[in-house]
């Protein structure tokens, strides 16, 4: 994969030369290459658990709209352009309750909700960079999901706007998805 030769610090600008089909992030100005097939597992459980929560919002008709990945969100800092902005990330599932976020080409600011299912080749971008990224733009709630060591990280954001220690659970636990009155999750049940 060859990126656009330019500084160390690439750009939104800079994502929208890449040819099609090129799967990259752009995180604090670097791209970082996605894995190129996520694995039948990893599939199953974004679509299972995307369809419960979209189901819940059509069900309960609520202001918000779920989107799998590809779907481009764009993180703009304070002092940043869209067009100069450093970090454009697909998360693998993102619910948005502010549809004035919403574009054609994807989400302009933060989702409410992320879920990361993790594949072996980006464990560190989901644990690591990303947790840093989704606390740094008030990410309400952020889920890592890791089909290998069947764990599920909870991360939510406290009162300073942080996120405090993880709840942890298995893959059989039902969990309860914080931003939504009522809805619980049980991923295990899902992918049987």
């Amino acid at each position: 994969m060859e990126f656009p030769i330019k500084h160390n610090i690439y750009t939104y600008s800079d994502y929208l030369k890449l040819e099609d089909g090129e799967r990259v992030e752009l995180i604090e100005g670097n791209f970082v290459a996605m894995s190129p097939s996520p694995s039948r597992i990893h599939q199953k459980i974004i679509t299972e658990v995307s369809r419960v929560i979209g189901n819940f919002i059509k069900e309960k008709n609520l202001e918000c709209e779920v989107y799998v990945a590809p779907f481009d969100v764009r993180l703009i800092d304070k002092d940043e352009t869209e067009e100069n902005c450093k970090n454009v990330v697909q998360p693998d599932i993102s619910v948005i309750c502010d549809k004035s976020k919403l574009d054609d080409k994807g989400l302009k600011g933060a989702p409410d909700f992320i879920i990361e299912v993790v594949s072996p080749s980006n464990v560190s971008i989901d644990y690591v960079k990303k947790l840093y990224l989704y606390e740094k733009f008030k990410v309400k709630e952020y889920w890592i999901v890791n089909p290998v060591s069947k764990n599920i990280f909870v991360y939510k954001l406290d009162e300073k706007g942080q996120y405090s220690e993880p709840e942890k659970y298995t893959i059989e636990d039902t969990i309860k998805v914080n931003i939504f009155k009522k809805l619980e999750i049980n991923i295990a049940k899902l992918i049987k």
